[in-house]
């Protein structure tokens, strides 16, 4: 589909702003999420200004519709490096954590976790994301309470956070690695899986959290999950986490079998070329 002219861009971002009537601003952010899935538009939509109003609708006084689709377009947006800086400077990630709360919709926290997600590959957003208090209401999507998808974005948010030392230390004491564990099962999607190990893989790299994952039980999941996945992406992450959790751990190495520890993995990861 080709991308739209620049003035029906444009024109659609005036009927973002406080003057417009309600239902002119629920269609035009509707639209712009739309348009923003595609890559090409991206660019047009934050050089017509889109970024600042799309902030706004993220407010408390504007309808879960609303609130949903102005979190889309900025997870797609947040997926150019300058956008996540602007984004941020526009001072979303306050709002985007309040949307996390009990208080939202199933489908608007999916999407305010998916914009932290993005956001969160900036390493200033990562320390801006975890000052607004976001890390335990992550967490807490991680739950049984929360949809698949809502897991899913979770997930992702808390693998890019755990890349930050300090995080990795916060996430675990607020209780994500069991939840992480127990959604790295068969019965999670395969994104999820992927999300999941990632975020596993980081956090195993220190010492105590590597003891912590082999209590939890996170040892048999990821070599089950090791084998059995089609992901490139999660064999990689599960391999990266068991490889830290044998050189971080004396207990991993138990648990994995010496064997193993010296074969299995060593092996994947060479034929991952890790």
């Amino acid at each position: 589909m080709p991308p739209p002219p620049r003035r029906e861009v444009r024109k659609l971002v005036r009927k973002l702003g406080v003057a417009a009537r309600p239902t002119e601003q629920k269609n035009a952010v509707a639209a712009l999420a739309f348009l923003c899935c595609d890559p090409d538009n991206q660019a047009a939509i934050a050089a017509a200004g889109a970024i600042p109003d799309l902030v706004v609708l993220l407010g408390p006084v504007f309808q879960a519709g609303v609130q949903r689709d102005a979190a889309s377009a900025l997870t797609s947006l947040a997926m150019d490096g300058d956008n996540e800086t602007a984004i941020a400077a526009a001072g979303a990630i306050p709002p985007l954590m309040q949307l996390l709360g009990p208080g939202s919709a199933a489908e608007v926290q999916q999407m305010a976790a998916g914009a932290l997600q993005n956001l969160s590959m900036n390493a200033d957003n990562v320390v801006t994301i975890t000052a607004a208090g976001a890390i335990p209401r992550l967490v807490q999507l991680l739950g049984p309470g929360s949809s698949a998808e809502v897991q899913q974005a979770a997930a992702g948010a808390l693998r890019n956070l755990a890349v930050n030392a300090d995080n990795k230390v916060t996430i675990a004491a607020a209780g994500a690695i069991l939840r992480l564990v127990q959604l790295l099962g068969p019965g999670s999607a395969a994104l999820a899986q992927r999300n999941v190990s990632g975020a596993l893989g980081n956090l195993a790299k220190t010492a105590e959290n590597a003891a912590t994952l082999t209590a939890a039980g996170a040892i048999p999941a990821l070599k089950q999950l090791q084998r059995s996945t089609s992901d490139v992406h999660t064999r990689w992450f599960t391999t990266r986490a068991l490889w830290s959790l044998v050189n971080r751990d004396a207990g991993s190495v138990a648990a994995i079998g010496t064997a193993e520890a010296n074969a299995e993995v060593q092996e994947a990861m060479r034929a991952l070329r890790i």
